[in-house]
């Protein structure tokens, strides 16, 4: 229990660093490669890597209809959803302000928690640190927040985040309790798989194959995140979502922001305006609050769900 739990600590840290780096490669990539393509190549390559190495690794695969509808849900709210979501809209929110709208991440999990049987209910602590965390995140979105006068697509591109950051956490939830008996390499592969081909047939169908162009830049970046952002960091995820709370899960979106900022601001000298700093100040800080409140349980859970809870 020791080691598992100094894994699940080892793999959050990974997932703390290694996804606030990703924001700005998938800002580089989708310089030239289009979003749903982008996405579709980083996570079937790396489900088939990982695939690979869960069979080389002797994990058994006997998956009934059930479990692999279960993957296949979730690796579209996941991938397809939640991770599209993110490439889609920084073809023009710049990393860093996506980065910060995604912190919002907490606080819809708090929400989906306190729908959820036998889930933890928020206090007026935890209301009152939703409401300052949207609030900072319309502070993002003013003219003043982003650095720059507001169009359309940015407004776009921060609604898709937030529709994005929902769906990849009731991903989340149903992975932790929906799929606890598949072993979690062969999980996350097939997670991947399922997504990154749901993904891909459809940016195909709409034909962003004529406009997919690779350059030495872009390339290195789709490579980054196909090892990095996928094989490393998601199977990271997948491991400490298994052995943490959500709740407690959900916190590497406070350190997400803060890497993907200093990195948008040094490498792509992306504006960091006071109101935007302010903004990043006030979404932690809500976050802070709903993380720090006292929860409840929101009505009796089964025994099943209890045992699931006690054992995370």
């Amino acid at each position: 229990m020791k080691s598992d739990r100094g894994l699940a600590f080892a793999a959050f840290a990974t997932v703390c660093i290694v996804w606030g780096t990703t924001y700005l490669a998938i800002r580089i990539a989708v310089e030239t490669i289009p979003p749903l393509l982008l996405t579709a190549i980083r996570f079937t390559i790396a489900g088939v890597l990982i695939f690979i190495i869960a069979r080389w690794r002797g994990e058994r695969l006997s998956l009934d209809r059930r479990t692999l509808f279960n993957l296949a849900v979730i690796g579209f709210l996941m991938v397809a959803v939640g991770n599209l979501a993110v490439v889609w809209a920084e073809q023009w929110v710049p990393s860093g302000m996506a980065a910060l709208l995604v912190a919002t991440a907490p606080v819809w999990m708090a929400i989906l928690e306190a729908f959820r049987a036998g889930g933890e209910r928020l206090d007026a602590r935890g209301m009152i640190g939703m409401l300052i965390g949207f609030l900072g995140v319309g502070l993002l979105v003013t003219p003043s927040g982003a650095g720059s006068p507001i169009d359309m697509h940015f407004i776009a591109g921060a609604i898709a985040i937030q529709i994005g950051s929902l769906a990849w956490q009731l991903g989340s939830l149903r992975g932790k309790y929906a799929i606890k008996h598949v072993p979690l390499l062969t999980s996350a592969a097939l997670q991947m798989l399922f997504g990154g081909v749901i993904v891909g047939t459809i940016g195909l169908a709409i034909g962003e194959s004529s406009r997919f162009v690779v350059t030495p830049r872009t390339f290195a970046a789709l490579a980054y995140l196909t090892i990095f952002g996928s094989i490393l960091a998601y199977s990271a995820y997948v491991y400490a979502l298994a052995h943490m709370r959500t709740t407690h899960m959900s916190l590497y979106a406070y350190i997400n922001p803060l890497v993907a900022v200093i990195l948008g601001w040094a490498i792509l000298g992306e504006r960091l305006t006071v109101v935007s700093i302010v903004a990043m100040c006030v979404i932690l800080a809500g976050v802070a609050l709903v993380q720090t409140s006292r929860n409840q349980p929101s009505m009796p859970a089964s025994n099943d769900v209890s045992a699931e809870k006690s054992a995370a």
